[in-house]
């Protein structure tokens, strides 16, 4: 009977590598490490440090390179030129969003930030325009974050400097501020459909439950109930996540490099003073706060593989063949740590994004919303509440490390396709 087992798996394992091979004359797909049957290249890469071994294989096998997640193909694009030729000069056939199947079961195929073809095209187009006539990228938006940032001030005031986990607060700030733009009403903080809301989105269940008089019956329209409520649900969850986690992130970064934050807090009281609020028109002014701001979002990497795509059909890319429905993986983290554009990419350093005479310098490198026609929908707004949320909470407190800014544990923890700070508290004082 062991022999029998034994030959059977023999030829299982055979089976699945002809399958492979037989799979891989589908197209000439990039080279890559050789795969095991069932696990694929799995075993050869630690979740922790992708990005490492991501650019072990790029030296291996060029910027362009396949492996196996289990026994389906991925391609990764590694470093800028690759990245950049595909997204942008090659838009159209890598604007397919990969098959994420946890996610696809809780959203059915609806909403915009995994569905393909023309509804995610409709739905994408509803969702530009309707959000501009809610008033994207108007003043009335800077107004509304202004004034979120305010109710921050009083939360933070508080808490009386004693040591506080800002995880709550940082969920409710940027989800107020999308709340507001979509619902036209903000939230208190101790509004219990509020709290059940931010409850919610924590544990990334079902977050919204209005109810839509629209065209149920129509199962090709993009204004169905169910496409409507997963759409709000991923403007509501887009808009919030990535925003509190690069917010306690860059918390945490002002703790561990204080030097950095007293520089910051120099150019708000020359540029703004304490006797108004900061404002986008400062920006312009304050060339070290826009660099600090930008290293922030650069160091923590916060998306390092950014959300699988998919190619919409059969490619010719840097003379391979990749075939319709392939999934690729951008490694936005080749990019963000690119050695030549970025010296020491290791180190949390604000002069990365400064030139010589300490004016702040652009970098085409900067991906951190990806790039393309699935660049982020609400890089915009996310951009104005970083700068005036950061600002505001620097103009009117000073932040206190409860240990040495050198014990400060600043490694992120990685949690499927985002990064995570670590848990930390700190004091908000004052001045």
């Amino acid at each position: 009977m062991d022999l029998v087992m034994v030959l059977v798996l023999i030829l299982t394992c055979l089976l699945l590598f002809s399958y492979w091979k037989q799979s891989s004359k589908r197209g000439k797909l990039p080279p890559g490490p050789t795969p095991l049957p069932i696990i694929g290249n799995i075993h050869q890469i630690d979740a922790k440090k992708r990005h490492q071994a991501f650019s072990k294989f790029s030296k291996i096998y060029g910027p362009v390179f396949t492996l196996y997640f289990g026994m389906k193909p991925t391609v990764v694009l590694h470093g800028y030129e690759t990245i950049k030729e595909a997204l942008i000069g090659h838009g159209e056939e890598f604007s397919g969003r990969g098959s994420v199947p946890v996610l696809q079961m809780a959203l059915k195929g609806f909403g915009i930030s995994f569905t393909n073809g023309d509804k995610w095209k409709k739905t994408r187009h509803f969702s530009l325009i309707t959000l501009r006539k809610l008033g994207m990228g108007k003043k009335s938006i800077e107004n509304r974050i202004q004034e979120e940032a305010q109710f921050l001030v009083e939360e933070l005031k508080k808490t009386n400097g004693s040591p506080y986990d800002p995880s709550f607060i940082s969920t409710c700030v940027p989800c107020n501020v999308i709340c507001s733009i979509i619902f036209q009403n903000r939230f208190d903080y101790t509004d219990q459909v509020f709290v059940s809301l931010i409850e919610k989105l924590n544990v990334n269940s079902k977050i919204l439950n209005s109810r839509w008089v629209q065209e149920n019956h129509n199962q090709q329209s993009i204004y169905t109930h169910e496409n409507l409520t997963a759409t709000l649900s991923n403007m509501i969850h887009g808009g919030t996540e990535t925003l509190r986690t690069t917010m306690r992130f860059a918390l945490l970064l002002l703790l561990k490099h204080p030097h950095v934050t007293a520089k910051v807090q120099e150019e708000i009281e020359r540029v703004v003073g304490r006797q108004r609020s900061p404002c986008l028109q400062d920006r312009k002014q304050m060339p070290y706060t826009d660099a600090v701001i930008h290293e922030i979002q650069r160091f923590i990497d916060i998306a390092p593989n950014n959300l699988p795509h998919e190619v919409t059909c059969d490619v010719k890319f840097r003379n391979f063949l990749i075939p319709k429905g392939t999934t690729i993986l951008t490694s936005l983290s080749s990019v963000l740590y690119d050695s030549n554009e970025f010296p020491n990419p290791e180190m949390f350093d604000p002069g990365h994004f400064l030139d010589a005479k300490g004016n702040f310098k652009k970098s085409d490198y900067f991906m951190p919303f990806s790039a393309g026609k699935r660049v982020c929908l609400g890089e915009g707004l996310a951009r104005m509440e970083l700068f005036l949320f950061l600002t505001t909470i620097l103009q009117n407190f000073k932040l206190k490390s409860l240990v040495p800014p050198n014990e400060i544990n600043d490694a992120p923890v990685y949690n499927g396709f985002s990064v995570l700070p670590p848990p930390f508290k700190l004091c908000f004082i004052p001045v």
